[in-house]
């Protein structure tokens, strides 16, 4: 059983599914770049087709190192990209488990399809159940993945989260209703919502280097956080903006009226959650750098625990908050709900 671990935690087994997908680590050595035999040559020192690359979101389970850096001062590491479909398609999944996810795709289904579905989307997958296991099935397949093409996780991770997961999901199903009531109507729900991710958030495992997995993690709690108060806020102000009738709900029909309107939704919803970002990004910088006297010019201190996870957590709070509770106000306003 240990062999077997150890063989799924190798990064080498990482490596050949990136090989078989089309991805090839270009071999660098002070400056010196070697190509892969038969690949040609440019300018005497790059292969053609090849890709430069940044992995600056990897973490011990990368099979590279930190940033791609080495102590001997080797450049980071180059890659030859062979199959530019499975490439972009890699990278697109990859950006499901980024900040660009909770600012684009859950908020536009709350704004054009279903503001339920997007709560549960939130809290757990749901949908007509045929389409949401098959979205669901597909969109994790890809995610689990982008994470070994990219390196950023062993074959190990993958499995384990995975496994989790369902696990989750089996034991907690029977009380999604239960939650939900409790999350939309109980006088203690904005106070459980905001200090139990930011609990968590503060409590993430330390490390012995630093890795993004924490602010990730704290990125999701945060949005969730936004989330599950303003649901709480529209459903004590009486205005839920959710379609009512039996589940499923079928889909709107699609006529250039609704997809001008839903283009128009997306457009002044994204330009409100990134500005919410922005704004609130920048704020709770200059707030943490302040109370704690850390120069402005350090970046490096937004990895700190004391900096990150509050300022992460705020601004994504914040996000959340904008996108269930403003956004949909702001759409009446110009005709477009």
């Amino acid at each position: 059983m240990l062999e077997l671990l150890a063989y799924l935690h190798d990064p080498e087994l990482v490596a050949r599914f990136q090989r078989r997908c089309g991805l090839f680590l270009v071999e660098a050595a002070h400056r010196t770049t070697r190509a892969p035999t038969g690949a040609p040559q440019v300018n005497g020192d790059k292969p053609r087709g090849q890709l430069r690359r940044r992995w600056d979101h990897q973490d011990k389970n990368s099979n590279y190192k930190e940033n791609g850096y080495t102590d001997g001062g080797c450049s980071r590491p180059q890659y030859e990209v062979r199959n530019w479909l499975l490439h972009f398609l890699f990278l697109f999944s990859a950006g499901l488990g980024h900040e660009v996810f909770y600012i684009t795709c859950l908020p536009c289904i709350h704004w054009s399809l279903d503001p339920f579905l997007c709560r549960r989307l939130v809290n757990m997958w749901t949908f007509q159940f045929e389409v949401g296991l098959l979205i669901a099935v597909t969109l994790s397949s890809l995610v689990c993945l982008s994470r070994l093409y990219t390196g950023m996780h062993s074959v190990l991770d993958v499995i384990c989260g995975a496994l989790i997961s369902a696990i989750l999901m089996f034991l907690t199903y029977p009380y999604w209703e239960t939650f939900d009531h409790f999350q939309l109507t109980s006088r203690i729900s904005p106070i459980v919502a905001l200090s139990l991710p930011l609990f968590l958030s503060y409590t993430y495992p330390e490390l012995d280097h630093y890795s993004t997995t924490r602010g990730d993690t704290t990125t999701i709690l945060g949005v969730g956080a936004g989330c599950s108060v303003g649901y709480w806020v529209n459903e004590q102000l009486g205005q839920t903006f959710e379609p009512q009738g039996v589940l499923p709900v079928p889909l709107p029909t699609l006529t250039a009226n609704a997809l001008a309107r839903g283009a128009g939704r997306f457009l002044v919803g994204v330009v409100a959650l990134v500005g919410t970002r922005q704004v609130v990004k920048t704020l709770s910088l200059q707030v943490l750098y302040s109370l704690y006297r850390v120069p402005k010019c350090d970046d490096s201190a937004r990895r700190r625990r004391e900096i990150e996870v509050p300022s992460k957590f705020a601004t994504y709070t914040a996000v959340g908050l904008v996108n269930s509770i403003l956004v949909n106000r702001i759409f009446i306003l110009l005709g477009l709900l």
